[in-house]
């Protein structure tokens, strides 16, 4: 159970959607991996079909970071949104997070994510974005996703540590959505580093997280599953 070690030293996101780091991954990463609209398309395109097996990913909407925030790279088929999920502390970008949201989480998660890089792009703070993000929720214009889930399988999801003061990896993972879910809906008494698995976020973009490996691209599944 590789993922049960790797939770005992976690650190907790900063995602508003949550993002954990693993300082026993942080080896070998880029200086600054950081994100941008300055970050070339297919760089970009590759990092956000990284998150996902090529199956899913292949026939997916792609979103990349344009002058004024998400924009559309390409339509996909079969409902999953491919993109980079950011965060930031202030002015300083913390996170770099290919992800592939189910339709579920296209259809709500998705239209925050945008928002958030529409508001950036705008020039507000964090603090604006939060607040502005709040208040939709709480007036209606966003909703809470669904059962569903969505994938980090990527092995470039960087996530920097503060006091570290250096960049790391997060191991791969799919996160569950749980709204408005807290620790004692999970059977701890609160969050810690120790939950099996992990709850993350808060409020309608609350997440429940679980260890995966990405499968190799030559995998097959045979003839296991016929009837």
């Amino acid at each position: 159970m590789k993922f049960r070690g790797w939770t005992k030293t976690i650190l907790a996101g900063v995602l508003s959607i949550g993002v954990l780091f693993s300082s026993a991954a942080a080896q070998d990463t880029p200086q600054d991996p950081t994100v941008t609209a300055s970050t070339p398309r297919e760089r970009q395109i590759e990092l956000a079909l990284s998150a996902a097996p090529a199956e899913v990913s292949s026939k997916a909407t792609v979103y990349i970071l344009g002058a004024k925030g998400y924009e559309k790279a390409r339509e996909g088929t079969n409902g999953i949104s491919c993109f980079i999920w950011r965060s930031f502390k202030e002015t300083m970008q913390v996170s770099a997070a290919p992800a592939c949201l189910d339709a579920e989480g296209s259809r709500t998660l998705m239209v925050t994510a945008m928002r958030r890089e529409e508001l950036r792009a705008q020039g507000k703070s964090e603090a604006e974005i939060k607040d502005e993000i709040a208040k939709g929720y709480k007036d209606g214009r966003y909703k809470a996703p669904g059962p569903g889930f969505l994938y980090m399988l990527s092995t470039e999801n960087y996530f920097y540590r503060s006091g570290a003061k250096k960049w790391g990896t997060v191991p791969p993972h799919v996160m569950f959505y749980a709204p408005y879910k807290t620790a004692k809906d999970v059977g701890y008494e609160s969050v810690s580093p120790t939950m099996v698995p992990s709850l993350t976020g808060d409020g309608p973009e609350t997440l429940l997280v679980v260890g995966a490996e990405k499968p190799p691209q030559d995998s097959s599944s045979g003839d296991s599953h016929k009837h």
